[in-house]
């Protein structure tokens, strides 16, 4: 495809999936996913060459996380959506709300934790300086409820329902920083809730659920605005070309109903998630509980033995 110089044409033909799907790679995404892949990579295989363990569905995930990721904005589908609210919606969907949970699967900074080597005393070198991050006050606001559930709110209607977006189509520059956004957004809304990272805020399990439900609404609300406009309401996708021989009205509706039903699938997935670590934590504590009670007889259950027998003794 002959790209301009924000990285579409305004002659593209039709859309099909088999168009949407072909090579058009974005510098920019295709080098950083690369060299995502390629750090996980390393960190995997200094893991295996010393001896440790790394869960190979992590990998997995994460892989697939960043290939969604190139999946949108290496093909044609970064093409059409510049000029195609659906197809655009489809990557804000995909890189807002479904590469983040399958990168946090994969644990990336615990695998970096573990694969960096320490700096040695009273040095600080990137795993000293990744801690420090994992620690500072600026991770505690932006990991807080309070923080990410308006984020990831203001990032549909401040941003499709305000001249910015507008603004940030204009330009390669500007539609990198959008997608670079929608992908941190999604990060940082889901680490705290279902991510297997450590992390500054780390709520109980229904607290979590809370937290998922309070936003994932209004991802519905949004898909059912544009679905229930009775004009084009982003300024971008108002005059669609002629080649591509659709309507705008239809096209928003469209994108509405993607948005409207994109907010359920990862609901589900990290619902299952959230319930899957949860019996694992319970688990665990079961574990650890019966390796306390071989170690020292289990007193707490003959101390709550011992106070049921001072109980009946009075009532003698």
């Amino acid at each position: 495809m002959d790209h301009s110089g924000h990285g579409t044409t305004m002659d593209l033909p039709p859309f099909t999936l088999g168009r949407g799907l072909e090579w058009s790679p974005d510098p920019f995404f295709l080098v950083a996913c690369l060299v995502g892949l390629a750090l996980y990579g390393w960190g995997v295989v200094r893991l295996v060459r010393r001896g440790d363990a790394w869960p190979v569905g992590r990998t997995v995930a994460f892989a697939a996380g960043v290939l969604s990721v190139m999946l949108v904005l290496c093909t044609g589908l970064n093409d059409y959506g510049m000029v195609m609210f659906s197809v655009h919606m489809v990557q804000h969907m995909v890189i807002s709300m479904l590469s983040p949970i399958l990168i946090l699967l994969g644990a990336p900074i615990t695998l970096a934790l573990r694969a960096l080597p320490t700096a040695g005393r009273d040095r600080k070198g990137p795993r000293e300086l990744l801690l420090m991050l994992l620690h500072s006050r600026f991770m505690r606001v932006v990991t807080h409820p309070a923080f990410t559930i308006p984020l990831f709110i203001a990032s549909l209607y401040a941003l499709y329902f305000s001249p910015v977006f507008d603004f940030l189509m204009g330009s390669r520059t500007g539609h990198i920083a959008m997608m670079c956004h929608f992908l941190a957004v999604g990060l940082v809304f889901f680490w705290p809730i279902m991510g297997v990272d450590p992390g500054p805020h780390r709520p109980g399990y229904l607290m979590r659920m809370l937290e998922l439900f309070a936003g994932m609404p209004f991802h519905a609300f949004f898909g059912i605005a544009l679905m229930m406009a009775s004009g084009p309401m982003v300024t971008t996708y108002e005059n669609p070309p002629a080649s591509l021989g659709i309507d705008a009205l239809a096209d928003q509706n469209a994108a509405g109903g993607i948005a409207w039903a994109f907010s359920e699938i990862p609901s589900v997935l990290v619902l299952l998630a959230l319930l899957f670590q949860w019996y694992r934590s319970e688990q665990r504590q079961a574990r650890r509980s019966d390796r306390a009670a071989d170690r020292d007889g289990d007193k707490e259950l003959e101390a709550y033995n011992a106070y049921l027998a001072t109980l009946d003794a009075r009532g003698r």
